[in-house]
């Protein structure tokens, strides 16, 4: 997929946080750096230390709220739109068997959830909020964004396209890999997303793509969302 749209950690730093949840007080907002297979023997988090999908999306709904803006990607997400996320999360995730937390993830990591965020190219058209493999859904420039047009970027980024895979798809190579959909399998399958290829023994291996992809997603799913990353590939 493409390459990740990386928002500066400084553009948050006004942002007053909400009253702790479960999850900030279990996880807290914090980044670990994770290396090799994936697994929990490796240092991984195992998915029981996951959020639920309601704490991950309030965790990460204030920056849902002004990461258009911030990035200079138009203006921010109106609280409809918002909805219409989480509805197309719920809906797409129901569909195709993917964790919704997984999906909720992809999106914060590709396009901090802005519904206006610019189609990137490098080599291949990546639109939406998923960033997906040359899929049709997308709202570059269009206020208000319709409900239809954010049900297919997350369709297209999750079930994937006739050009390419989507998360359905790598989820279901690498757990063919570790024998199964374990926590291991959905970070190999942010791998195989971000970059088309995945080496299992090394998830920080980029190839050409973003090296932290893995290990962002990784935190992401245990309630990273404004600490200063502390990867080093």
């Amino acid at each position: 997929m493409a390459k990740n749209i990386i928002l500066s950690i400084a553009a948050f730093a006004s942002l007053v946080a909400a009253a702790p949840t479960r999850l900030q007080q279990r996880a807290a907002d914090v980044y670990n750096n994770y290396r090799g297979d994936g697994t929990t023997n490796a240092g991984w988090p195992d998915s029981s230390a996951w959020g639920s999908f309601d704490e991950l999306w309030n965790a990460n709904l204030p920056l849902m709220r002004q990461s258009c803006g911030w990035n200079g990607w138009g203006a921010d997400n109106s609280d409809q739109e918002i909805s219409d996320i989480q509805s197309a999360i719920k809906q797409v995730s129901a569909n195709t068997g993917v964790d919704n937390r997984f999906i909720l993830a992809i999106v914060m990591q590709e396009s901090k959830g802005c519904v206006r965020v610019p189609t990137t190219n490098n080599g291949v058209v990546n639109p939406g909020l998923m960033q997906s493999h040359n899929g049709s859904g997308s709202c570059v420039g269009v206020n208000p964004c319709p409900s239809n047009q954010i049900f297919q970027m997350i369709q297209d980024g999750t079930a994937g396209t006739p050009a390419g895979d989507g998360l359905q798809q790598t989820l279901a190579q690498a757990a063919g890999h570790y024998g199964g959909a374990n926590s291991a399998a959905y970070y190999a399958a942010a791998r195989l997303y971000n970059s088309g290829s995945v080496d299992y023994s090394n998830l920080g291996n980029g190839f050409t793509s973003v090296a932290c992809y893995a290990d962002d997603v990784a935190n992401r799913l245990t309630g990273w969302t404004l600490a200063a990353s502390q990867c080093s590939p």
